[in-house]
């Protein structure tokens, strides 16, 4: 279900003649309040072991129940996105990374109580010293590490997360061509 589907009445007043004001907002005609749907911040990290392999994780939780998935999650309010990705790999694999480093961003959707959520997913690859203890913890089943050989999009179960895997994973031989020929 949708946002607009979703919120028949205003928020500031409670009249049922909250409407659709264009493609991104809803107006309520009896107070004049306009509600825009604006996308979620989230965030996912691609963590990389000496070895150069990546950490995955299985989710424990709908949507994607038992796919792969990458360590992340939703921003909390008065949280930098860097605070965000940092405090969701801690809680979902006991984990910190050394570094950030921004890769880039995909707009998703995201099914939670039944309404869809529209979100902004920002990717970050962190490189982690080995000796780490990983645990699966918060919303995650396991965690492992995957050679990036080994990696396949399909088996990750949301749809941003599958393209920034085979953007990724394109990224990566790019990396190894240009080293092959330099």
């Amino acid at each position: 279900m949708n946002f607009f589907e979703k919120f028949k009445y205003c928020p500031a007043c409670g009249s049922p003649k909250f409407v659709k004001n264009n493609d991104k907002s809803k107006r309520c005609e009896s107070c004049g309040f306009i509600y825009y749907i604006n996308p979620s911040a989230a965030t996912a990290a691609f963590i990389r072991n000496s070895d150069g392999d990546v950490l995955v994780c299985r989710r424990a939780n709908e949507p994607a129940k038992n796919t792969l998935d990458l360590p992340g999650g939703f921003s909390d309010l008065d949280e930098t996105i860097e605070q965000c990705i940092m405090r969701e790999i801690q809680e979902e694999t006991g984990v910190t990374p050394k570094t950030l480093h921004f890769l880039f961003s995909l707009p998703n959707e995201y099914l939670y109580s039944g309404l869809i959520v529209p979100t902004m997913d920002m990717f970050f690859e962190c490189p982690i010293d080995d000796g780490y203890q990983i645990c699966a913890n918060d919303d995650v089943s396991e965690c492992f590490f995957i050679p990036i050989s080994e990696l396949n999009p399909q088996l990750f179960g949301l749809k941003s997360v599958k393209q920034a895997v085979r953007r990724y994973i394109d990224s990566q031989k790019v990396k190894e061509k240009k080293k092959y020929f330099a």
